[in-house]
Order: structure tokens, then C-alpha cells, then sequence
């Protein structure tokens, strides 16, 4: 069975049509080069590794809310703070250099004239750009980081390429990736945490970019799971859940080399990640926007909210994309 749809150039309404066009032609207009739009050698993005901006926020971040660490001496936060920061950046050119491999599988089967072709490049130029951002933020702070897990990290080539050949489940793991990055960075800068300013202009550029790349998986899987069969259909649904769960245990949640090296309490991490009630509620947070996506889909039905559910990932659906959670995690 596959999970494949038809990609005719003229086999897509106008309506998707001419949003890849309009995506397209915004990244024509505003785009970012991460050599020009970031000074780096300037005073103002100077990094300070001492700096009391990396303690890590006991609302965001689930080890941050733990009393272990907020017990800890200052030092000692901001040492854990900095490491896994620069950390959760290396995930991320990680998590890029999986969706570039599927991405670029997928599109070079695409026949002439086909519309995402086009859009599908330009998102993968701007996620090399954050790469080499991602990468030289790691660089200038300074911790030899490893980024993904182990086994993630050595699956993450063929994964890559896995993707291009089921695309639908491609794009719906590209959510699971960028939905909780950008949940997390946004509620940082709607917050108000005060964040290295290095730190924070790569999260402004991150977010405005990523804003279309979302917006492009959005209408993806409209147009290519509506002419679905049920079964595909059905697959799909609980396709959902199943990567969101998968990959944000992936991104957001640190190595075990991470507990080992600042002697974190086999009980503290595992709560932290995800078994507390707050950990949970964040955990859960992350994917507001997804769950309304797949509600949209039609792909909500008992079995697939009771997976939802069961996962621990289920909760209310945004109101609309982007939208800020009705009440502050506590």
C-alpha cells in the first residue's frame, strides 16, 4: 500500500496553486542570510557564557520548573541553562537536515510545471541558512554539544530519504519537528524572557521564516490527504499523533549524556521529561495548532483522540494558527 498521491501540475485547485505562488514570492521578498542579518562579531551579540539569561524558565522549560533546579547555586543553573540551549540549536540544524533530504527526494519525482517545486526550494535554501545559523550560534557559545540522541541521530540519513517516498507522512513528521521548536520560541518572546541577545535574534529569524514553512505543510497536507482513499485516510490519522509523540520526544527532550554530565537525579529527569503534571501540560501545549489541523482533516474520530489521549498529547485545538495558549502553563 501506499501512502502516495497524484502530483500533475494541473491536478491541484487554483486555491493551492496560487498560495505556493504567493509563499514563493515571499521568500523572494523577505529572506535572511545568516552572514548579513546577524553582526556577529558585534558587541551587542557577544556571548557571555557567565550571562544569568541562560537559567532556563520555570514556565517553559520542564526541567527549569523542577525544585532541583531551581535549588541549585546560580553558577550551576547557567552552566545546565547554557548547555541545554546550545543543545535544543543543535537538534534543530539536525531536524533541518532531515527535512532537506526528504524534501529534495520528494521533489525531484515531481513532474514539469508542478507548483511545489518551486516552493519546496526555497524552503530548503532558508532551512540550509538556518543551518549554518543554528551552527554558528553552537560554535560561539562554545559547549561541544551532540544534539540528537543516538539512535535519532544515526537513523536521521535514512529517514530522510524514507520520507521522500511517502510524502504525506513526510510533511506531517516535518509538523511533529517544527510545530514544538516554534511553540516554544514564540512563547519565549510573547513572554517576555529576557534571552543573550544572540539567542533571541536567532529566534526572531527562525520564527518569521519558519511562519511560511508551516503555513506550506498546512495546505500540503489539505491538498494531498483530500483526495486520499479511507484507508490511506485512516493511516494518516493515526499517523498524526504517532509522529508528534515520536518527535518532540526527539527535539525537546535532552540526551542521557546531558543528565550524566550536571548529575541530574534519574527521578528529576524522568519527571522532567515527561511524567510531572506540569511537564505534561507543556508537553501537550506543543500542539494546539496540529491537533486543529488534523480536526480540519477530518482525521479526528474516537480511535484516533482516544491515541491522542493516550499519548498525552491531546488537549484543546487552536483557535488559529499561531494562536498563544488561552492560559499560561503552571
Amino acid at each position: 500500500m501506499t501512502l502516495s498521491t497524484s502530483r500533475g501540475s494541473g491536478l491541484f485547485g487554483d486555491e493551492y496553486r496560487e498560495t505556493l505562488h504567493m509563499l514563493s514570492e515571499g521568500s523572494v521578498r523577505r529572506h535572511f542570510d545568516p552572514y548579513l542579518d546577524i553582526d556577529w562579531d558585534g558587541a551587542e551579540f557577544a556571548i557571555d557564557r557567565d550571562d544569568p539569561r541562560w537559567v532556563l524558565s520555570p514556565e517553559l522549560d520542564p526541567l527549569g520548573a523542577s525544585q532541583w533546579y531551581q535549588d541549585l547555586p546560580l553558577e550551576r543553573r547557567i552552566e545546565i541553562g547554557r548547555w541545554r540551549q546550545a543543545n535544543a540549536i543543535k537538534v534543530g540544524s539536525a531536524f533541518e537536515s532531515v527535512l532537506i533530504r526528504g524534501m529534495m527526494q520528494y521533489i525531484m519525482k515531481l513532474p514539469n510545471g508542478s507548483p511545489e517545486f518551486r516552493y519546496c526550494l526555497h524552503e530548503m535554501t532558508e532551512e540550509c541558512n538556518h543551518i549554518q545559523m543554528f551552527q554558528e550560534l553552537v560554535n560561539r557559545i562554545g559547549d561541544d554539544v551532540p544534539g540528537m540522541r543516538p539512535i535519532f541521530r544515526i537513523l536521521s540519513p535514512f529517514i530522510g530519504v524514507a520520507g521522500g517516498y511517502a510524502h504525506v507522512i513526510l510533511f506531517i513528521g516535518i509538523l511533529g519537528g517544527e510545530e514544538p521548536i516554534d511553540h516554544y520560541q514564540k512563547a519565549l518572546i510573547r513572554g517576555g524572557k529576557d534571552t543573550p541577545p544572540a539567542v533571541l535574534r536567532v529566534m526572531e529569524i527562525h520564527i518569521a521564516e519558519e511562519a511560511r514553512h508551516i503555513s506550506f505543510a498546512h495546505e500540503f497536507l489539505h491538498a494531498h490527504i483530500r483526495g486520499m482513499n479511507p484507508v490511506s485516510r485512516a493511516i494518516c490519522g493515526i499517523a498524526f499523533p504517532v509522529a508528534m509523540r515520536w518527535l518532540v520526544g526527539e527535539i525537546m527532550t535532552p540526551p542521557r549524556a546531558f543528565a550524566r554530565k550536571f548529575d541530574i537525579p534519574a527521578d528529576v529527569f524522568r519527571d522532567a521529561f515527561w511524567r510531572s503534571a506540569h511537564s505534561r501540560r507543556v508537553l501537550a501545549g506543543y500542539f494546539g495548532d496540529v491537533r486543529m489541523l488534523a480536526d480540519d482533516l477530518g482525521l479526528m474520530n474516537p480511535v484516533t483522540r482516544r491515541l491522542w489521549r493516550w499519548l498525552r498529547i491531546d488537549g484543546e485545538r487552536s483557535r488559529y494558527r499561531g494562536a498563544p495558549e488561552r492560559a499560561a502553563i503552571s
